[in-house]
């Protein structure tokens, strides 16, 4: 890490997780970060599901929960930024303390509950920068007290497919009761095509390019669950999966002092679990099919574990909190390296070169 992050981030964690969030969302707006030379290489970028991408990292949704500062964070190397996850009515989330640092396994367990402002104020925001350059995705909920979740996320794609590259339907948060649900049978066969119909419709009346819609699903899935979401993501017009949210174990933190806290965990502990998800997911979508790999990454070989176990592109977020802010530069810098390195083209000659040793590895474990 930088030795500036380095001498700040003792004084940074006395401070409540929130408290340091949103002084973090403060600097980001006032401009107090150095612009960085991030490193342009045509090696590094890559085409899926009709973006180009400038580089395969991206920033989770999670972190810009309000789409205040995608910019901002673009310009800190990310080759896209995904806000969210907002729902149609301004919420709360659920009550305080509600995110726990788990610092000695670089990990993070949260129940936020999708707190945000709502669709109104980030739509104005999105409005406000549509004419930028750099690729913005939308993450969308439903509100914990809806009757109607299916019809939250269509009233998020009506909302945002102008002003967002693309959309994600996030099911997968531990932390809306009942939402996983979501994930099975009839009612993701209802959702999915909820969504798409709704995607399609705009865009037609709009006379606009369709934007990719993506379903971000749980890493507590089993076999037959990774199936069928499979099947229905291929069959009923999603354009890509995100892979994975975070995950309700606590192998790994165990004897931590927060490892009995309720809520999802993110973070380091999470790398084995998401990518033997994703390395089973690749086996069961093809290698056509998008996918986008999410889940304990922090370095330029954890992006490239991903991408080797069938990424097409991949997310972070608590690798940011530890990191800090110059992270995805060094990222981008080790990815140059490995691909000068080894004469390779492009990342894209890695993707699925581990997909049968992580799932045999991980059956082992799993």
């Amino acid at each position: 890490m930088s030795d500036l992050y380095g001498l700040a981030r003792p004084f940074v964690f006395r401070l409540d997780p929130e408290t340091a969030h949103g002084l973090s969302i403060r600097a980001l707006k006032s401009g107090l970060l150095p612009r960085r030379n991030l490193p342009v290489d045509h090696r590094l970028g890559t085409t899926v599901a009709g973006i180009r991408f400038p580089n395969p990292l991206g920033l989770a949704a999670g972190y810009d929960k309000n789409a205040e500062v995608p910019d901002a964070l673009l310009r800190l190397g990310f080759g896209f930024v995904e806000v969210g996850t907002l729902t149609p009515k301004p919420q709360a989330g659920n009550d305080r303390p509600r995110i726990f640092r788990l610092a000695d396994q670089h990990a993070i367990i949260n129940r936020l509950g999708f707190n945000n402002e709502g669709h109104a104020d980030a739509f104005e925001r999105l409005c406000a920068r549509a004419r930028k350059a750099g690729i913005v995705g939308v993450n969308i909920g439903a509100n914990k007290d809806s009757a109607d979740r299916i019809g939250d996320y269509v009233e998020g794609v009506n909302r945002f497919e102008e002003v967002a590259r693309y959309l994600t339907i996030n099911i997968s948060s531990p932390n809306t009761p009942g939402l996983r649900k979501l994930q099975e049978g009839s009612e993701l066969k209802d959702l999915i095509e909820a969504v798409v119909a709704a995607r399609n419709g705009y865009a037609a009346l709009a006379a606009m390019p369709r934007r990719p819609v993506f379903l971000k699903v749980a890493p507590d899935l089993e076999t037959y669950q990774i199936e069928a979401i499979a099947h229905a993501a291929t069959s009923y017009g999603l354009d890509g999966l995100i892979v994975s949210n975070t995950t309700l174990s606590r192998r790994g933190v165990e004897r931590t002092s927060f490892g009995t806290e309720k809520g999802g965990l993110s973070g380091r502990p999470l790398f084995e679990r998401s990518t033997y998800v994703l390395a089973a997911f690749r086996k069961a979508v093809g290698k056509d099919f998008p996918l986008i790999g999410v889940g304990g990454v922090d370095s330029a070989e954890t992006v490239v574990a991903k991408i080797e176990a069938g990424a097409d592109l991949v997310q972070m977020y608590t690798g940011l909190v530890y990191g800090g802010p110059e992270l995805p530069l060094r990222i981008l810098h080790g990815l140059v390296r490995l691909l000068d390195r080894t004469g390779a083209a492009s990342l894209a000659e890695f993707r699925d070169r581990t997909v049968d040793a992580v799932l045999a590895r991980g059956s082992k474990v799993f």
